[in-house]
């Protein structure tokens, strides 16, 4: 018994010299981002609500560093959707709070095939600051009409969740554009980008 309590002894300081080791080799751990809230409304968005609702918990879903909520008053938000005939077009962001952001759901793009709530969280990204990559596969939200009627997926990957998380990591660096850049998504055939 004394023979096991020595060995135990002697091994103690070893396996605190072997963690201290093991604890020093790690990064320390980064103080969380503060988590910027934008607020919108969508009292004007009709029959997209079911839509936006989804989209936007798609969004929160996927990234850590923004939160988008409805405001508690409609002059309030940050940013609005409100529903149209023609195409869908947005404010390009990234949108801060204090932000007017508008989100334009455009019917044409129903009427054409496409799905209400893929087009409401890709209008959603330009809010938050992502472009069109139309190019791209169905699983990139924003290459929009690009994959087709058929494709209905309304997720960011991790690539457009990590660029919004880098959009929003450092607020105080954000710098407010002197004028606003509106997307135009005509989603059977190119988008435009105009100055306001």
């Amino acid at each position: 018994m004394i023979k096991r309590i020595v060995a135990v002894a002697a091994l103690i300081p070893a396996m605190l010299g072997t963690t201290s080791v093991v604890a020093a080799a790690q990064p320390a751990p980064k103080a969380p981002a503060a988590v910027v809230t934008l607020t919108y409304d969508a009292s004007r968005a009709g029959t997209w609500a079911a839509a936006i609702t989804q989209g936007v918990a798609n969004w929160n879903s996927a990234v850590h560093n923004v939160h988008l909520q409805p405001a508690s008053s409609p002059g309030s938000a940050d940013y609005v959707y409100v529903a149209t005939s023609g195409w869908p077009q947005t404010t390009l962001g990234p949108i801060f709070p204090g932000g007017s952001g508008e989100v334009e759901l455009g019917q044409e793009a129903i009427t054409e095939g496409y799905d209400a709530t893929r087009i409401a969280a890709h209008e959603t990204g330009h809010i938050l600051g992502l472009l069109d990559h139309y190019s791209g596969p169905c699983s990139e939200l924003m290459s929009g009409h690009g994959p087709g009627t058929s494709c209905t997926n309304a997720k960011p990957n991790a690539t457009e969740a990590a660029q919004v998380d880098r959009n929003y990591a450092n607020r105080a660096a954000a710098v407010t554009p002197q004028h606003r850049q509106i997307v135009v998504d005509v989603w059977s055939g190119a988008a435009l980008v105009r100055d306001n």
